[in-house]
Order: structure tokens, then C-alpha cells, then sequence
């Protein structure tokens, strides 16, 4: 992979080579055809016609992806799994296109705000931007490969190195939309509308979008997180998106934005688990509450008068009424709907992070609208305390407790076979006051069976039990327990996470025996990540994780401060030239 990696990066240097120096017309030829079409610079058009092709490859291996490791499992190699090659496509032509508009520039400076290569050779700071954003997802794979080798299988979305695969994807849509800003400030024909709103909120979709995805275990129902993230991390994606969205493009925007966002994800979700491919199917979150939401605060004057305090206003409208939105259809489409009592936890962590990022979001409406920025040391700061406003939030979302001599004892029931031994349960747990009244979730998770239509669930079986009395419990439908499957009773109630097996495999290639599916058990509860993430090693010393996931760490918040400068130089080039261009009186 990477030595065919090498070879088209090659041919591709080559071609940016012949171009810079005016050996071939070809490549400026097809830019400026379509830049004459949208009228922006060559250097924004087919840059951004490359990014829209293969972010939507990326996004589709990302989803296929994700589906098949809940359906099947890890992979036997980087090659074997077929989603592997669309997502490296996709992201290493997000690479290009960023690569594209750096390199096209000849003639002209690629507007005030462009950064100097050499002497004669300018970029535009949005093709910098994206192209930083590809790099740093691409540099993700290696990593990843490295990462597996020291701890093994993680076989989950939030692994270190998957989470910067898809942040760099999903924070590229900053750079496309800086990118854009700059194409318009330099339109080849300034007598023509500057047009674009389209393009624009589609842009703006593509962000909610990849903002979104850091969320995609709870949409298939399979997260290993606790439950009250989910909200947290869409109040966060619906904040920064719809309210930058709403104060740059106007009235009725969100609408368009969300309706674009539901009908990309609805598309790639129909083809992952519908008849084409097969696999566990996946739901999403609207965000239309969210969107009626922004769309009624923008009624307020505060929206043209102070736009940083009305984007925290929405922000925080965003994370009550809005989420009280979403919750209807999380109740009717996802398996895990938000229980009463977790609203209060999930209030504290979700209004915070909803009035940073409506900051954030006004942040960049400003940048993208052409008006002042606050002052370097306000903006900084209020970039910075979003950045701690989230850790905070989601690392109290992180935070779990293991009960101390907790166990349960469970009776299976051999129900009809399909395709290999079904059973139902009935669960007594000890001590009887282990779970409350209104938990997360008490489940039986059934997967990585095979993906497949003659596999029961494609590969994947949720089952919320049935509450007899307090401590009882017992299954509402037949789950797997047979081949391939890791059958698990799984228990998350306030901070309590914890999970015991029923039924696993044996794994030669771990070492794992098999956890036989007795008629009647006893077993002890045990920390969840051990269960689900049976092939993740923790021979290691502590020391070495910590020090791995601060370098990924490291390397999120460069590029964070990256898009922040790229952002603050458009602004402030721009401006700077917008004053220096009215006459004296």
C-alpha cells in the first residue's frame, strides 16, 4: 500500500513539476474551464471539485468500515479489508486537492492573504490548510499499523489513531470553506454575482458531517462509551456547523445545510446495509431541532449586533431545546434512547460545550462574512477555551466505575436455531441493587457473527432486557450463540460501566479459549473494554500508552492551531487590504 502510495505521489510531483514549470497547459486548461463556470480562480475551482469527489469516497469507506469490524471483527491485514482502499483513495486525494491548489498559482499571487514558497511562487493559506488536514489523516494509517503492533486490536472508532483519521477529514471542510472565501475575494470576473451560496452550504453539510462522525458507534448501536457522550458530541458538531452556517449564508441555511448532511449520510448508510454491501445497518442524528433552533435565535438583533454572544446563545439553545429535539428521534430510530436520569449529567456537559462551539462557529462566520475578528489575544482565548471546554466535557465522559464484587447468574433457554444455537436468558444479579430504575442500558450485545443477510442481525444483535424485578432481568428476543460470535451482558448505569461474557469464541490467534454458552453460570463482572476489545493487549507499561496518545494528541492540536492561523491571516490580509483600497478623504 505504501509502495503504490509512493509511485502515484511520484507521478503526481511529476505532473506538479512539468506544470510549475510551464511544460504542460493541460492541468491550467481544465482549472480555468472551471473556473470560468463557477467564476472563481482555477486554484479554488478544480481543487474543490477534486475534495467534494473524494471526501465522499473517504466517507463511504470510513461507515463500510466501521461495519464491517462490528459485523466481522478486526482484520486479518491492512489489505484484507476492502473499506481500507476507500479510505485511503479518499483521503489521499484530499491530500491532492489541497496539493492542487498550492501548486496551480503561476501568474498571479493567489489573492493578499497567500503565503510565499519561493520568490515568484505563491499559495492560498485555504489549499495549505486542506492539504495539512489530508496529511495529517494519511500520517494516521502508518501510525495505526504501529499503534496495533504495540497494543494490539482496538476494535473501536475512538482508538487514538482512528481518531485522527477521521478528524482530519472532517476539519479539511475548514480549509475548503477558507478556501472558498479567498476564490471569492478573487474572482476572475468581479462584475458577475459572486454566487456560490450552493457550493457554500454544501461546504458547511460536509462539515456537520465529518463533525459528526466522531459519534458513529452510538449509531450503530455498538459504543463503548458512555451513553451520555452522544448528546455532548452532537450539541458540539450542531453548534460549530449550523451557527457558522446561519450567520454566513442567512435565512432558512440550516435547513438546507442539515438537509444535505441527512440526505449524504442516508445514502452512504443505504448502501452499507442495504442490499449492495450487506452489513450492520447504521441510523444518524438530524440535527433539525438543532438547525428550527438557530433559525428562531437568529430572529433576536443580538444576531447582527454582537454575533460572538449570539453564537453562544444559540450555542446554548442548541444544547436544551435542540437536544430536547433530538431525543425524539434518537427514542424512535437508535437502540439507545437517553433515560430521564441522565439529563442532568448530560445538561452539564452539553451546555458548555454548545456556548464554545456557537463561539467557534460565529468565529469563523466572521472570517467567512469578511468582518473583523476580536483583537489576537480575545480570539486566541476564546479558541483556546473551547478546546478545554470540550476536554473537560468529554473527559468527565470518559470517566467509568468497575462495582466491586459485582455478578450475576445466568439461565439460557435454547430457543430456534438460526443458523447455529439461539438461546434466551434470564439474569439474576448479585448484589440485586446493581442497576437502578432508569439505567443507560442493561443489554446483551451479540456481534461480529459475519456479515452477511443469513447471518441473524448482518452480524450484529442488540437486546434490551426485560426488568422483572429489582436485581431480575431476562432477554425479549433470541441472541447467538455459536461460531464466530462474542455474546456479552452489558451493564451502564450513571458512571457504572461493566460487561461479563456469555458466550466468546476461542481466538487462536490471541490466545483466547472459548467462553462456553453453559445452560447455567455464574461469572463476575469485569471492566468492559477487557470484553468487547478482547483482542487489545495490555502487556505494556502504562508509561508507553500515555506517552503514544499524547503524541496523537500533539499532533491534533497542531492542526487545530493551524486552521486557527489560517483563519486569523485571511482575516486580518483582507481587511488590511479592504482599508488600504478606500481613498483617503
Amino acid at each position: 500500500m505504501s509502495g503504490s502510495a509512493g509511485v502515484i505521489g511520484l507521478i503526481l510531483l511529476w505532473v506538479g513539476y512539468l506544470h510549475r514549470t510551464r511544460r504542460i497547459t493541460w492541468l491550467q486548461r481544465l482549472a480555468d474551464g472551471l473556473g470560468r463556470l463557477f467564476n472563481r480562480p482555477g486554484w479554488v475551482a478544480l481543487p474543490v471539485a477534486l475534495f467534494l469527489a473524494t471526501i465522499l469516497t473517504a466517507l463511504l469507506g470510513f461507515i463500510w468500515d466501521v461495519s464491517l469490524h462490528i459485523g466481522n471483527g478486526r482484520d486479518e491485514g491492512p489489505l484484507a479489508n476492502p473499506a481500507h482502499y476507500f479510505i485511503l483513495v479518499g483521503l489521499f486525494f484530499l491530500f491532492t486537492a489541497g496539493m492542487t491548489a498550492i501548486v496551480l498559482p503561476l501568474e498571479e499571487k493567489p489573492g493578499v492573504a497567500a503565503v510565499r514558497i519561493t520568490r515568484t511562487w505563491y499559495a492560498p493559506v485555504g489549499g495549505i490548510l486542506i492539504a495539512g488536514a489530508g496529511l495529517y489523516a494519511l500520517i494516521g494509517f502508518p501510525l495505526d499499523d504501529i499503534w496495533h503492533r504495540m497494543f494490539g486490536q482496538d476494535v473501536t472508532l475512538w482508538g487514538p489513531t482512528h481518531l485522527m483519521l477521521i478528524g482530519g477529514a472532517g476539519l479539511s471542510l475548514v480549509g475548503v470553506l477558507l478556501l472558498e472565501y479567498e476564490g471569492r475575494r478573487n474572482r476572475p470576473d468581479p462584475s458577475r454575482p459572486e454566487g456560490g451560496w450552493l457550493v457554500r452550504s454544501f461546504a458547511f453539510g460536509g462539515l456537520l458531517i465529518g463533525l459528526s462522525v466522531f459519534g458513529v458507534e452510538f449509531d450503530f448501536g455498538v459504543e463503548q462509551f458512555r451513553l451520555v457522550l452522544q448528546p455532548m458530541l452532537i450539541v458540539a458538531a450542531a453548534a460549530i456547523a449550523l451557527i457558522a452556517a446561519r450567520l454566513t449564508l442567512g435565512p432558512f441555511s440550516t435547513l438546507v445545510v442539515v438537509a444535505f448532511a441527512a440526505t449524504v449520510r442516508g445514502v452512504v448508510a443505504w448502501l452499507v446495509g442495504g442490499p449492495i454491501i450487506d452489513a450492520p445497518r447504521n441510523v444518524f442524528p438530524l440535527y433539525l431541532g438543532a438547525a428550527v433552533v438557530v433559525e428562531l435565535c437568529a430572529l433576536l438583533p443580538l444576531a447582527r449586533q454582537r454575533p460572538i454572544w449570539w453564537g453562544a446563545l444559540a450555542g446554548a439553545g442548541i444544547a436544551t431545546a435542540g437536544l430536547l429535539l433530538e431525543s425524539l428521534w434518537i427514542k424512535a430510530m437508535f437502540v439507545d434512547a437517553w433515560p430521564a436520569a441522565m439529563w442532568p449529567e448530560l445538561l452539564a456537559m452539553a451546555i458548555p460545550v454548545g456556548i464554545a462551539g456557537g463561539v467557534v462557529g460565529a468565529l469563523l462566520a466572521l472570517v467567512l462574512r469578511g468582518e473583523r475578528l476580536p483583537r489576537p489575544a480575545v480570539r486566541r482565548g476564546l479558541v483556546i477555551a473551547a478546546v478545554l471546554i470540550a476536554a473537560a466535557a468529554t473527559t468527565n465522559g470518559l470517566l467509568t466505575e468497575l462495582p466491586d464484587n459485582a455478578s450475576a447468574t445466568v439461565a439460557l433457554t435454547d430457543a430456534d436455531p438460526d443458523g447455529g444455537r439461539m438461546v434466551r436468558a434470564d439474569i439474576r444479579l448479585d448484589p440485586v441493587d446493581l442497576v437502578g430504575t432508569d439505567p443507560e442500558w442493561i443489554q446483551i450485545l451479540a456481534w461480529q457473527g459475519g456479515v452477511g443477510s443469513d447471518s441473524p442481525g448482518r452480524g450484529l444483535v442488540v437486546d434490551q432486557l426485560e426488568r422483572v424485578d429489582a436485581g431480575h432481568y431476562r432477554s425479549t428476543r433470541p441472541v447467538p450463540v455459536h461460531g464466530s460470535w462474542k455474546t456479552v451482558l452489558r451493564i451502564q448505569d450513571g458512571r457504572t460501566q461493566t460487561a461479563l461474557p456469555i458466550y466468546m469464541a476461542a481466538d487462536p490467534g490471541i490466545g483466547a479459549v472459548e467462553v462456553p454458552a453453559l445452560e447455567s453460570f455464574r461469572r463476575d463482572f469485569v471492566a468492559e473494554i477487557t470484553v468487547l476489545q478482547r483482542e487489545r493487549s495490555f502487556d505494556h507499561p502504562a508509561w508507553l500508552f500515555t506517552a503514544a496518545g499524547l503524541v496523537v494528541l500533539l499532533c491534533s492540536l497542531a492542526l487545530i492551531a493551524a486552521l486557527s492561523w489560517g483563519a486569523a491571516r485571511i482575516n486580518d490580509r483582507y481587511l488590511r487590504a479592504d482599508r488600504a483600497a478606500v481613498p483617503a478623504p
